[in-house]
C-alpha cells in the first residue's frame, strides 16, 4: 500500500513523542500490506473499525487513534487524522 502523506506521522510524533515508534511499526506493516477490504485489514489489525468512509486504528494500546481513508482498488492509504483517544471521543473529526 502507498501511504499519503507520511509527513503527518512526523508532525504528530513531534507533539506526541510516545507515538513515534508505534506509528513507525504501523507504517511498516501498512506499506507491506496488500489489503483488499476491511476484512483483510482486520486479519492484521483485529480492532480496526470502519466508520464510513474511514478506517480507524488504535495506536499505542488505544492511547491514540489513526484515522485513514483506504482506497483498496488503488492500494492507497490517505492519512486523515491523528487524535488522542479523548479527541476521538468528542467526534469532531466526523464533521
Amino acid at each position: 500500500m502507498h501511504i499519503i502523506t507520511k509527513k503527518r506521522f512526523v508532525e504528530f510524533a513531534a507533539v506526541h513523542a510516545d507515538a513515534a515508534e508505534p506509528l513507525k511499526v504501523w507504517n511498516t506493516v501498512a506499506e507491506a500490506a496488500k489489503w483488499g477490504s476491511i476484512a483483510e485489514v482486520r486479519l492484521t489489525y483485529p480492532h480496526a473499525d470502519f466508520v464510513d468512509p474511514f478506517t480507524v486504528f488504535n495506536i499505542k494500546g488505544n492511547t491514540y487513534r489513526l484515522i485513514v481513508k483506504i482506497e483498496y482498488r488503488f492500494a492507497r492509504i490517505y492519512i486523515k487524522y491523528f487524535l488522542t483517544h479523548a479527541e476521538y471521543d468528542k467526534g469532531e473529526w466526523k464533521k
